[in-house]
């Protein structure tokens, strides 16, 4: 087979939102990228995405963040309600923004793909093209990755390759992996006739093992999210449209309305798996572990793309000596991943008492401190990136 070389090469095995940042990241400090996707497309299989104002300041350094910002629909007030209706927490878009340094915004994942993939040269991605680590390298060797059209070597590799990531195994094949997180997820993203989206106020729904959640984007469409204490790898016996209107028929509006615009094909489901046990370390040789593959945790804070950007653009700092990335990664996705765990045990709570008493609580301590939900994002969305030096094309074009 052929092999290709590059003294200064980065190969990524994933093309999702964190391999991409990764990517961008690395080339503007000079390095030969190549992405390998499996997959015929870039186009994400998912629905929207929460980036808090931690990931948008990681996406300042490689020059994205104001356009991210321009092209997303800021998070507006809201809050947690029951599925009567009921207000149990109110949120405040700018407190929020004051504390943290910047809004919460969504928009649609492809969107962030295009605009990432857009920054890389054309030759970087290669689609149809799966990646296999054949040798993770070491001091005095290249990593090696076999793929389709031949072995490439690189002097460092990237494993973005999702939630069941082969580069995990490959690396730490005595790791347990990742383990059923006990619910599953519906999403979709529609127009909704009659629902004008500046009306739309977002909010969040706590029920009794299920939760389901409602954000206008900035196109017309919503964006609405649901969950469920099920067994895994479950299915509707008819189709997911119907297991939500038997679910959730029955919540406050705007709920109703929104599954009778969706069609059964609009509704995507998926079992929600986390990294229980943590990785001994994110790296091993030359390869390095971001987002899902390294610290795949539960949606519950909304984290889990925010944190692959912020892993793209840490290592991109360390990216000469991953032992660095590792020990500036590990500890806090830990700590944010384990922290996601518990509030998914307490939104996902089932047992009628149980849920009595966490709705009270939700309801008194947010009214006594209604700046209790923004304090429980500190440590989290207050995070900015590492210090300078950053490399960057100006850097590179010799500007002061």
């Amino acid at each position: 087979m052929a092999q290709q070389r590059s003294a200064s090469r980065a190969v990524i095995i994933g093309g999702g939102i964190g391999g991409l940042t990764a990517a961008v990241a690395l080339h503007r400090s000079g390095r030969h990228v190549t992405v390998l996707e499996r997959a015929r497309s870039l186009e994400p299989v998912g629905a929207a995405i929460s980036l808090a104002p931690n990931s948008l300041r990681a996406l300042d350094v490689i020059g994205l963040g104001d356009e991210i910002r321009g092209l997303a629909a800021w998070q507006g007030d809201g809050g947690v309600r029951t599925p009567s209706g009921r207000w149990l927490s109110r949120a405040d878009a700018t407190a929020l923004a004051e504390r943290f340094g910047g809004p919460l915004v969504l928009l649609h994942r492809s969107t962030l793909v295009d605009r990432l993939a857009a920054r890389l040269p054309e030759d970087a991605v290669r689609l149809s093209s799966p990646g296999t680590l054949t040798d993770p390298g070491g001091p005095d060797r290249p990593a090696r990755v076999s793929t389709p059209d031949g072995e490439l070597e690189a002097d460092l590799v990237v494993g973005a390759d999702g939630i069941h990531s082969a580069v995990r195994r490959a690396l730490f094949p005595s790791h347990p992996g990742p383990v059923y997180a006990g619910f599953t997820t519906w999403r979709v993203v529609i127009p909704v006739p009659g629902l004008h989206p500046g009306n739309v106020t977002s909010h969040e729904t706590w029920g009794r093992g299920r939760i389901w959640g409602t954000h206008p984007l900035k196109d017309g469409r919503v964006y609405a999210y649901a969950a469920a204490m099920t067994p895994a790898q479950g299915h509707a016996p008819d189709d997911e449209r119907a297991e939500l209107v038997r679910r959730f028929g029955t919540w406050h509006d705007p709920v109703p309305q929104v599954i009778e615009a969706a069609r059964p094909e609009d509704v995507l489901r998926h079992d929600v798996h986390h990294i229980a046990e943590p990785l001994p370390a994110f790296h091993r040789g030359r390869v390095a572990l971001l987002g899902d593959a390294a610290h795949a945790m539960p949606p519950t804070l909304g984290q889990g793309g925010n944190q692959a950007v912020e892993d793209a653009i840490v290592l991109a700092v360390h990216a000469g000596d991953l032992a660095a990335y590792s020990a500036a990664r590990q500890p806090r996705t830990t700590a944010i991943a384990r922290k996601a765990v518990g509030v998914a045990r307490l939104n996902m709570m089932s047992g009628r008492a149980g849920t009595a008493v966490r709705d009270a609580v939700v309801a008194a301590f947010s009214k006594a401190a209604p700046g209790l939900l923004l304090r429980s994002f500190d440590g989290i969305a207050d995070w900015r990136p590492p210090p300078p030096p950053y490399a960057s094309d100006e850097a590179r074009a010799g500007t002061p």
